[in-house]
């Protein structure tokens, strides 16, 4: 029986309600949600929605990241009878205000600093799971709804010209999904020893292509999704292999990156040659044969990862053949909004290279006399949004232009051939209208005419801008200008100075773009390698970085600035400053080198320069590897073993306690204990912080907290210290260096003692602490991060701040009074009763805070105990 709307696709998620659906790196925290979770909070969202006066057909704005509150909003409006109206992450705000306004949007639904941007009645993300605790989770019974109902409006990537929103019905969705459904179903009892099949979607939700690999296709399987926000080929490639991804769904940019960096490590490795000469033997291979080649790349990606499922954009011939040959299926779909996402896509076991696919059932391809593909079926947008209303979608007897000139095989195999239309489709699946870039231009006193051209990157392009300017103009400052009221995706990298008085011309006046594109791919190919050129002058990537990070104009950024003087960059900053050149450069950077930078030329040359080689961090290969630490060449090496965590240690710890440590805090001091009834309710996970006093200030810590909460402890150390004591220093003598190594095993193996490094080595190690309250560890932290000098409280260092906001943790302030005294005085005894803990009320922290104020609130809190 066919299915009347998607809401019809719902009962699957009651069917695997045990499965895990989602996967979510939040901060330093993974999240994981089954189905039946879903179904409850999308049923929830669906009476929320209903309490706000949402009825069916009425338009509900979802802005934000992907995420699980996206997924619960997406069901919960479908549930609802509702209009979804996704926008990008990423869209300019005067844009989604505009969108906003269009569709006359009944709420915004999304992240907090994006939806309070707009002047509509709101539900952040943030907040949600509150509002829906109040709503019954009992099945959500939908309002009557046909194929023919409009499920959501999808407005094209940041046009600043009068929005116009693709209109997409129940029927064009279940037109892809059914047939999928179909397939897979042929397939299904070959997939079960497989189960689940994981995918990694890196495409944004708020497209048609990212929404079926991310909301719609897991449930026909049942299938995991994970999302993460990091682009970084490094990060990539570890969450691949730590989640046994067994899909990969990006963008071509993303395929281009992660086989860049295999041939930098190559390189690295003194192995480039080497692993060329493979690639071109593994030309015509077997499969298996492939496969066992290039077994170490398996073994570093995982043994579950299969399949790259590119779209939003094409993929070059080089790319997928170089992924072919390591064994890996490459699966290209095609299509685009207007025809709710896929055209066609190719078989992952019938695959036909260097094609996009044979058409999907129920859906028909033709070419025109001029090469241009046109598609007909019910896929095809019922219409376009426009001037508050729906307007048709033009075509002839049904045949929608793509404005894509495709080839046809005798075999149906549908072949990419170029873009007929002048719309910029960059290698990140972004669509850029170059009539929107030119108004920004326009807008600049400075600016005669101008024209925005495509430069191309392997089939899909970046934008340039041809400037005919007054005479003085400062070219450089006005691109600046109007790329400030752009998005970040639309934002001109290139551009060039007309050579001419004017640009060439139709005989209507129109600027002969392709003319003008051919100039400009001469011009960049000449000039590219040539410091000084337009397009080293315009205004870069890094300095926008540094300049929203470190709050400076972007003039002020010399190349000798200086990252700590003249910026004033804290440890924090270059954490997130490292983070943001990683994701938007996608490449990792040597931590340790990354720290010793000190000017904006510095980090130039590193971007320039090729990170250390993964081989290094991990050089027995895998995730073992990352667990028995990360070794650096320029600082000392971070050992983060699991072992201390396992069943048989945490017996060990209470057999040892109880033994040796609780009987030796008795004798030696019996401190007196206030608060303890501030502990009731507390509960796994949770983050102890102290002041910082001696080395044996964890032993009071332990003796302050209920049995139940020592369990399942872990604390931070400076990791300088334990990476001393693990591996002593050359010349270190034989005793010292003995008794090193076992205070190490011993303070490991009984305290559960994690390495906090003081310089560098701070994701690595924020990354383990949040694997660690994952898997249900609470955590102690002396945030002073070294004992006390005088006695008195120190400053909090702003790591600790940096973990409370991403691990979203509640705080336990405790304080330890009277064994300064003790420590002063060289005494090893304490009279009875003479030091006391002091335990003050759990607290929780507002996510989003600035972490330096974190810390100086928490400060204040454990100075006040």
């Amino acid at each position: 029986m066919p299915r009347s709307s998607l809401a019809d696709y719902f009962d699957l998620f009651y069917k695997h309600a045990r499965y895990v659906a989602c996967v979510h790196r939040r901060g330093y925290r993974t999240e994981r949600c089954t189905y039946r979770r879903i179904a409850d909070a999308a049923s929830q969202m669906a009476r929320e929605l209903e309490s706000r006066g949402v009825a069916k057909g009425d338009r509900v704005l979802l802005w934000g990241e992907n995420c699980l509150e996206w997924l619960v909003a997406f069901w919960g409006c479908v549930l609802r009878g509702a209009v979804v109206v996704p926008m990008d992450r990423i869209a300019a705000a005067d844009f989604a205000a505009r969108v906003a306004a269009q569709v006359d949007a009944k709420l915004a639904v999304g992240s907090q600093a994006l939806i309070e941007l707009l002047n509509i009645p709101g539900l952040p993300f943030e907040e949600m799971s509150g509002a829906l605790a109040r709503r019954s989770s009992a099945r959500y019974s939908p309002p009557a709804l046909a194929r023919t109902d409009t499920l959501q409006i999808i407005f094209t990537s940041g046009t600043t010209a009068d929005p116009k929103g693709v209109v997409i019905s129940h029927g064009n969705v279940l037109a892809n999904l059914d047939p999928i459904a179909s397939e897979i179903e042929k397939y299904r009892i070959y997939g079960r020893p497989f189960r689940p099949i994981r995918f990694l979607d890196l495409l944004p939700l708020s497209h048609v292509f990212g929404q079926f690999l991310g909301v719609l296709v897991p449930p026909l399987l049942p299938g995991t999704v994970l999302f993460q926000e990091s682009l970084s080929p490094a990060e990539v490639i570890r969450t691949i292999q730590r989640e046994r991804v067994s899909v990969l769904v990006a963008v071509p940019r993303l395929l281009e990156s992660l086989r860049d960096k295999l041939e930098r490590d190559a390189e690295a490795a003194g192995q480039l040659d080497q692993f060329r000469r493979q690639l071109a033997a593994a030309g015509k291979g077997h499969f298996l044969r492939r496969w066992w080649r290039f077994r170490q790349i398996h073994r570093r990606f995982g043994w579950k990862f299969w399949a790259l499922l590119c779209g939003g954009a094409a993929l070059d011939a080089d790319t997928e053949e170089f992924w072919r040959r390591l064994g890996y299926a490459v699966i290209q779909g095609y299509g685009m909004t207007e025809t709710t996402s896929l055209v066609s896509v190719n078989h992952p076991f019938k695959m036909s290279h260097g094609s996009i696919g044979k058409p999907l059932p129920g859906r028909e391809i033709k070419l025109d006399e001029n090469g241009e593909i046109l598609v007909r079926g019910e896929s095809i947008a019922a219409g376009y949004w426009q001037d508050h209303q729906m307007k048709p979608v033009p075509g002839d007897q049904g045949w929608l232009r793509t404005g894509d000139i495709g080839a046809l095989d005798a075999d149906g195999n549908l072949f990419f051939k170029g873009r007929k239309k002048e719309v910029i489709v960059t290698p990140e699946g972004m669509n850029i209208y170059p009539e929107d870039l030119e108004a920004a231009l326009r807008r600049q006193p400075e600016v005669r005419d101008c024209a925005v051209v495509g430069l191309d990157r392997e089939g899909n392009a970046v934008p340039c801008a041809a400037l005919l300017l007054h005479d003085g103009a400062d070219a450089e400052a006005l691109v600046r200008r109007a790329n400030q009221s752009l998005a970040e995706f639309q934002q001109m990298r290139h551009w060039l100075l007309w050579p001419e008085e004017d640009f060439p011309r139709t005989s209507t006046h129109k600027p002969r773009t392709n003319l003008i594109a051919q100039v400009a791919a001469s011009h960049f190919a000449a000039s590219a390698s040539q410091p000084g050129s337009a397009a080293a002058a315009t205004p870069g990537s890094l300095g926008e970085l540094i300049a929203r990070i470190a709050r400076r104009a972007p003039s002020e950024l010399s190349p000798d600035a200086s990252l700590a003087q003249d910026l004033n960059l804290s440890s924090l900053e270059r954490v997130e400053l490292m983070s943001a050149i990683e994701d938007r450069y996608q490449v990792e950077l040597n931590e340790a080198r990354f720290t010793l930078a000190t000017t904006v030329r510095d980090l130039e040359q590193m971007i320039r320069q090729p990170a250390y080689p993964e081989s290094a961090l991990y050089p027995e290969g895998g995730d073992a590897n990352r667990r028995a630490g990360r070794r650096r060449a320029d600082g000392p090496r971070f050992d983060y073993p699991r072992w201390p965590q396992t069943s048989l240690m945490k017996v060990a710890r209470f057999v040892g306690y109880y033994l040796l440590a609780w009987p030796a805090t008795i004798l030696l001091a019996w401190p007196r204990v206030r608060g303890r009834e501030n502990l009731h309710g507390v509960k796994h996970p949770a983050m102890f912080i102290c002041n910082h006093v001696s080395w044996v200030d964890f032993g009071f810590v332990l003796f302050a907290l209920t049995p139940h909460l020592r369990r399942n402890l872990a604390v931070a150390m400076e990791g300088e210290r334990v990476a001393a004591m693990r591996r002593p220093p050359a010349g270190t003598p034989f005793v010292t260096r003995l008794l090193n190594q076992i205070g190490y095993w011993l303070m490991t193996g009984l305290f559960n003692v994690f390495p906090l490094p003081a310089r560098a080595g701070f994701r690595e190690s924020f990354a383990f602490a949040g694997d660690l309250v994952d898997r249900g560890f609470s955590l102690a932290v002396f945030p002073e991060g070294m004992r006390t000098r005088d006695g008195y409280l120190g400053p909090f260092r702003t790591g600790t701040g940096l973990l409370v906001n991403n691990l979203r943790l509640p705080i336990v302030p405790m304080r330890i009074d009277g064994l300064w005294d003790l420590k002063k005085a060289g005494r090893k005894r304490a009279p009875w009763g003479s030091i006391t803990v002091t335990i003050g009320k759990p607290l929780t922290i507002e996510p989003g805070r600035d972490p330096a104020q974190i810390c100086e609130d928490l400060r204040q809190i454990v100075a006040s105990l």
